[in-house]
């Protein structure tokens, strides 16, 4: 049997994840309130104002969940019991599939894009822009969920391994 070449996350690394999840969450924040501004500007025109999908469901609002769990992994680094680091688990993984789901909505918004009014079609070029800067972004955020994840469950089987190890310990120590 090939000895286990799984370890456990450094405090330090998860701080780091921990921090940049915030910072891409802050970011993706800013740029939803960008958008808002940039598209509620926008002149009634002949062909309409330029609604894109993820601008309607608010797709880079979605940047609180990555700010919640930057947060969590944070807690679970300086409480680690096994609630917090199941916790930041389960964030980290949501993490990821919001970051799937918005990039699938943002590659259908750059996808097609219908004539818009004179008026509006710099406005509309400027969040396309803005829609591809966040698109690069969602793969580096589940990256780092990915990341945190892989470790988070090694390092929560090791907990789990570490009570229990424990536990054999002291009962085998009571009956003596």
């Amino acid at each position: 049997m090939a000895p286990c070449m799984c370890s456990k996350i450094s405090t330090a690394d998860s701080l780091v994840l921990g921090a940049l999840q915030i910072m891409i969450g802050i970011f993706h924040v800013f740029m939803w309130y960008f958008l808002l501004i940039l598209y509620m500007g926008q002149i009634r025109g002949v062909f309409g104002t330029y609604e894109p999908i993820t601008y309607k469901t608010g797709c880079a609002l979605w940047g609180i969940i990555f700010i919640i769990a930057g947060g969590s992994i944070i807690r679970a680094v300086r409480h680690p019991t096994q609630g917090m680091i199941t916790f930041a688990l389960m964030m980290n993984i949501f993490c990821m599939i919001v970051a799937v789901i918005a990039s699938i909505l943002t590659t259908i918004e750059l996808s097609s894009f219908n004539s818009v009014s004179y008026r509006n079609y710099g406005q509309a070029k400027l969040g396309r822009e803005v829609s591809r800067v966040l698109l690069i972004s969602y793969p580096l955020e589940f990256s780092i969920a990915l990341t945190y994840s892989i470790f988070g469950c090694i390092g929560l089987s090791h907990h789990h391994n570490e009570d229990s190890l424990t536990a054999v310990t002291e009962e085998a120590e009571s009956t003596f």
